[in-house]
């Protein structure tokens, strides 16, 4: 018993380990394997169970949570993506009727509005179709004039709170 209770230098720790330890195994390989080799099937049988109540009750409740979630990105995307005149229902002047709104649920192609810049006025190319982060960095390099151009742009079609902000930055 006293050898338990003793610090092994590194060399008689490593004799331990890739000398007696593989003797011992050797030598009493009869009576180990099948304990091992039961214990290895225990653990797959309970890997297996946990893995199987995973997969019948937590996956369903984990993609419901995740379909709602993407829907509630779609819905966001897709009012977010229509002019304003299709948002809220127009009254009509004179007779109180009112105009329904067009059924569409893509991002429609908007003309320009006749008091801003085109997207094609702007000085960075293909506008519409960049991200936020994409935009960003390409405003430093515009003169007054052209932030002057994106930024009413932006306000007047999609908004975006990191643009705008970067050119108020820069205009200042």
């Amino acid at each position: 018993m006293a050898w338990m209770t003793e610090r092994k230098s590194p060399i008689e720790q490593a004799l331990d380990l890739f000398f007696y330890a593989p003797l011992g195994l050797l030598m009493n390989a009869q009576e180990v394997v099948p304990q091992l080799i039961e214990k290895g099937h225990q653990q797959v049988v309970v890997a297996r169970m946990f893995g199987k109540f995973a997969i019948e009750q937590e996956a369903p409740k984990q993609i419901a949570g995740l379909q709602k979630q993407v829907q509630k990105v779609a819905e966001q995307l897709t009012t977010r993506g229509r002019p304003a005149s299709t948002k809220a229902p127009a009254t009509a002047s004179g007779n109180g009727a009112t105009q329904v709104p067009p059924t569409q649920t893509s991002a429609p192609v908007a003309a320009p509005p006749a008091h801003g810049p085109a997207a094609a006025a702007l000085a960075i190319p293909d506008y519409d179709s960049l991200s936020a982060s994409q935009v960003v960095p390409r405003l430093e390099g515009l003169s007054a004039e052209e932030l002057a151009s994106v930024e009413s742009y932006e306000a007047q079609h999609r908004g975006r709170k990191t643009i705008l902000n970067k050119i108020a930055q820069l205009q200042s």
